[in-house]
């Protein structure tokens, strides 16, 4: 059995000096030589939100409540409706942010105008069909899974527009591979800006996309049409490393493989013991990994947001392997509750 709480120690000391004060926190504490944004961010009080409720110290004062709700609010965008920060596309940074405040059991203070349109259910499946899912589907997925959390958390979105949603990719998934989108699942150069250099040409930008959508079906219960392939293709990338970086980054990297293969092995338990081996394999890398880490040197737990994704990742995986992760408090992954990360 391994201890996860070294490493969830390290996150309380990440999210405590990155505090500015009460719900309001810095993304980084420290520059580098691109002129990040430091001071008071979006996903640096998201994801101290989302951190905090992963290791069960949320908070639970009403008043205390309300500072966090009053700073993640006040992100919006009256006129649009938006959350904008330049890290990410700014349907992902509202999804976001909304995501984060539902952990408040609270909502945008304003309309999603930006997204009405797409309401209406030819411009969604345009808007779906017109994604980069061949050379930059990572990146492209923000879009089309980010529509779907903030539209739905905000309550904008019906049954019928989610059933055209969830229709349009039950159509395009891959018969292949398991992934989105049918037809563009091939390898790729992709620089992963969270885990460093460039990678081989790999599938796994098409992995990292395919999350972002699991999560959107895992919420609204609904199936994946290809589990087993999903299974075949994330216990392939792992055994002959097609991604170098995964379990030694703090990213979202690990989070899309774990939940990739978890959640598609829940849906049908093809290979199970094979899909068992490789997660308790993996997290004996990642977590040796994540082990040697310095708090206050780190860049990857520089990064607020970073940490969140390694965090989930530790989350899933406590779950995935009952027994074999050890906490003062079981991890409680956002992803349970609603959509988005």
């Amino acid at each position: 059995m391994r201890d996860l709480q070294p490493i969830i120690e390290k996150a309380k000391e990440v999210i405590a000096s990155h505090k500015l004060e009460t719900g309001a926190y810095a993304r980084w504490i420290w520059p580098d030589n691109t002129g990040r944004r430091l001071g008071i961010n979006e996903y640096g009080c998201a994801d101290a939100a989302n951190n905090l409720y992963m290791i069960g110290e949320f908070p639970k004062d009403a008043a205390e409540r309300a500072e966090w709700v009053r700073h993640l609010q006040e992100f919006q965008h009256e006129d649009d409706g938006l959350f904008v920060e330049g890290t990410h596309h700014p349907f992902h940074t509202t999804a976001h942010c909304i995501a984060a405040l539902e952990l408040f059991e609270e909502r945008a203070k304003y309309p999603l105008k930006a997204m009405e349109p797409y309401l209406d259910h030819d411009k969604l499946r345009e808007l779906l069909d017109g994604l980069d899912w061949a050379e930059n589907p990572w990146t492209a997925s923000h879009q089309g899974a980010g529509i779907y959390a903030a539209m739905v958390l905000q309550g904008e979105a019906d049954l019928d527009w989610q059933d055209a949603y969830f229709g349009w990719l039950w159509d395009n998934f891959d018969p292949e591979s398991g992934f989105l989108r049918k037809g563009c699942v091939e390898p790729i150069l992709h620089a992963d800006s969270f885990a460093g250099p460039l990678a081989r040409p790999s599938v796994f930008p098409h992995l990292a996309s395919t999350f972002h959508y699991t999560f959107n079906h895992e919420y609204a219960h609904r199936p994946l049409p290809y589990p087993e392939k999903m299974i075949d293709t994330c216990i392939r990338i792992y055994r002959n490393r097609e991604w170098p970086a995964l379990g030694h980054s703090v990213s979202f990297a690990e989070i899309d493989w774990v939940y990739c293969l978890t959640r598609s092995l829940r849906q049908c338990g093809y290979r199970y013991a094979e899909a068992k081996q490789a997660l308790r394999d993996f997290a004996a890398e990642y977590l040796d990994y994540l082990d040697g880490l310095d708090a206050k040197t780190d860049e990857g737990l520089n990064d607020m947001h970073r940490l969140f994704g390694s965090i989930c990742a530790l989350a899933e995986l406590q779950a995935a392997l009952p027994g074999e992760l050890r906490s003062d408090k079981p991890l409680k992954l956002v992803l349970d509750r609603r959509p988005f990360i």
